[in-house]
């Protein structure tokens, strides 16, 4: 952008991506927003720092809602305004952090969709066995499709934490994975027998047949080129599994993080041991997954209450 006020922005993106370790994807996101908000100064006529007041921030804020964008997305915009904002104040450009005082609005959290045990199964089977007929390279791409499912459900891994896989990151004997997730932090998370089964396979039977047509080098998953399998690959083979195993035309891999997290507060797990597998920063994020579905309320009210099964039954 030609703004004045744009290469504040690049010093600040730069300082993210370097000194704060954040991923590509995350600062991109944050060059949007930033876009959306120096272009709104620009249209102002505010063309230098001292010429930035709050009443901008909250007219943006104000331009934000008024545009229709979903809350989360006004919600993150303003975040990135603030910080960036913050970062001139530390830096000493600005004597006045405008933004400080300006609040997003709060976004609504919805209850994660998560597939039911028999969904996950279904999801799982729909990878193979392939039919007859299938040439070494299929069978090696049904073994890793598996594998990435099973990688997905079983650690709750983000994908781009499962894409980004070495060979050495997986230890089949401690059943065990090391994820790098957000800002370089290192997790290690149990790997389930199924997972295990499902990745051991991979690397005795599958990984050979792709290896041998790239160099994918130290990279766990490959594809049919023989190289790293991409975060949009992984994507889209996980939506076309969902679509073979009926369920829906839109099912993304964060379904299968939400599934994993959901399924081990249903079976007992404590918030806090779950913050920990899924690399939550602040256990607020990991606090949706105690709600509770009205199915679910019903099933325990129905095992629980000493009462709900007396007086009244529906007629077949």
């Amino acid at each position: 952008m030609d703004s004045p006020l744009w290469p504040a922005v690049e010093e600040w993106l730069a300082h993210l991506g370097v000194e704060r370790g954040l991923s590509a994807n995350t600062t991109s996101a944050y060059r949007r927003d930033l876009v959306a908000w120096v272009a709104h100064l620009d249209a102002a006529g505010r063309t230098s720092w001292p010429s930035v007041q709050a009443a901008d921030v909250r007219q943006h804020l104000a331009d934000l809602t008024a545009s229709g964008r979903a809350r989360s997305t006004v919600t993150r915009m303003v975040v990135a305004v603030r910080r960036f904002h913050a970062f001139a104040l530390a830096e000493g450009w600005v004597e006045v952090d405008v933004a400080a005082d300006v609040a997003p609005p709060a976004a609504v959290q919805p209850l994660p969709k998560a597939l039911s045990l028999d969904e996950v199964a279904r999801l799982i089977e729909s990878t193979g066995p392939v039919e007859g007929g299938a040439d070494a390279v299929e069978l090696a791409v049904a073994r890793r499709d598996r594998a990435v499912l099973e990688l997905l459900y079983g650690t709750g891994a983000r994908v781009s934490e499962v894409t980004s896989l070495d060979v050495d990151d997986v230890d089949l004997d401690g059943l065990v994975v090391r994820l790098v997730g957000k800002g370089s932090k290192e997790r290690h998370v149990p790997l389930g027998g199924a997972a295990a089964a499902a990745v051991g396979d991979w690397l005795a039977t599958g990984r050979p047949v792709l290896a041998a047509r790239g160099s994918g080098g130290a990279a766990l998953l490959l594809n049919q080129r023989g190289r790293r399998l991409g975060r949009q690959s992984a994507w889209a083979l996980v939506t076309a599994a969902g679509r073979r195993a009926g369920l829906g035309e839109h099912l993304s891999p964060h379904t299968l993080r939400h599934s994993y997290a959901t399924h081990l507060m249903a079976g007992g797990a404590d918030v806090r041991v779950v913050q920990e597998l899924l690399g939550h920063a602040s256990v607020t994020t990991t606090q949706i997954y105690t709600r509770v579905t009205p199915d679910h309320l019903r099933e325990v009210f129905q095992e629980s209450h000493p009462r709900a099964q007396e007086g009244y039954h529906p007629q077949p």
